[in-house]
């Protein structure tokens, strides 16, 4: 089974005389092949669907990064406040095709008791990390090839690695990717996990282009930074953000992803974000505002393929998981509907 479907009645509430996104969203017909899921993602083309929505419960990369777990709880927390928004004139919700969840159960279980703090377990996490990688490539390449954009909702930002080498194969061109995000994920390749998605799809040849926004300098180490310039990808460090005017950066961003002509990702990692609870949560960080006027701005570009949620991870609130639940679940349903909207002001 490359998905598990989404029961959409049990995560929403009814209400008479109005109308829930869980009740009309378009969802992925049943398919347990590749050769039905391809079937499957041809009829929902047919029938107007553009966007596909999935998700990935995941944790095994931020634990094989030395991080904490709990991302595996953002995709379940972002569908309870997707489903729940009020379906309406000003919602193109029938561009959405809700595809349901990678398989990742018997992932997560295997690596549920392994200590990232020994060596050889280690190795473990970062090699269920790769197979991880096998899954969601098997679910992203054909809706790439179909022409569907993708928003993926994380699980860990290791998943910004599949996104790039599946659009890449899909479309036979090297992609972009702009990221918001304190740190560049630019690691050494030394076994998959949540910090180096982005160095791995540069040495496999899928990334020619990458730009970070909201760079912490003493968040990254040393080697990171220096792969970034030899690769002569760029940057613009959160202390740049503060002294000049967000709506001249969004017209830079506009200008350079326009430059690459090529298919290229939106990714953001929500500990860029002023606390939000994640894996590595930040009280220096941007707003709300600042991410999805991001996501807005560059979703209508005709090239922007993707967007990438990462690393929510409710149970890290600092009250808890059903704060993290509420806080997870208004943050990333506003995103998408972010990237919905200025899908929809495309030029064709």
């Amino acid at each position: 089974m490359l998905l598990q479907p989404v029961d959409c009645q049990a995560l929403f509430s009814p209400r008479v005389g109005e109308h829930r996104l869980g009740e009309v969203l378009a969802q992925l017909s049943p398919c347990d092949d590749l050769q039905s899921y391809q079937h499957a993602l041809a009829q929902a083309w047919n029938q107007g669907q553009r966007i596909l929505l999935v998700g990935v419960p995941e944790s095994i990369g931020p634990r094989a990064n030395l991080g904490r777990g709990g991302a595996e709880h953002g995709w379940q927390a972002a569908l309870k406040g997707l489903l729940n928004l009020q379906a309406n004139e000003l919602v193109a919700s029938d561009l959405l095709l809700l595809a349901g969840s990678v398989v990742t159960d018997d992932l997560q279980q295997a690596s549920a008791d392994l200590d990232p703090q020994d060596s050889a377990q280690l190795e473990q996490l970062r090699d269920l990390c790769a197979q991880l990688d096998e899954r969601v490539s098997a679910v992203l390449q054909p809706a790439f090839a179909q022409g569907f954009a993708v928003i993926l909702i994380g699980g860990g930002h290791n998943n910004a690695y599949p996104l790039l080498t599946s659009l890449a194969e899909a479309t036979e061109h090297q992609v972009g990717a702009i990221n918001l995000d304190p740190h560049a994920d630019f690691r050494a390749c030394e076994g998959r996990h949540s910090g180096n998605g982005f160095s791995y799809a540069y040495e496999h040849g899928a990334l020619g282009h990458y730009h970070v926004v909201g760079l912490h300098p003493a968040k990254n180490n040393a080697r990171s930074i220096q792969r970034l310039q030899q690769a002569g990808f760029g940057w613009v460090t959160l202390q740049q953000l503060w002294q000049q005017p967000w709506a001249e950066q969004l017209l830079a961003l506009k200008q350079l992803s326009d430059n690459w002509h090529c298919p290229f990702g939106i990714e953001i990692d929500v500990d860029a974000l002023y606390a939000v609870p994640a894996s590595a949560i930040n009280f220096i960080g941007l707003s709300v505002s600042h991410a999805a006027t991001l996501v807005s701005s560059l979703a209508s570009h005709r090239n922007a393929r993707y967007l990438h949620l990462a690393e929510a991870a409710p149970s890290l609130h600092p009250q808890g998981q059903s704060s993290g639940d509420i806080v997870t679940a208004q943050l990333l349903s506003e995103l998408v509907l972010a990237y919905l909207e200025g899908f929809c002001r495309r030029v064709p």
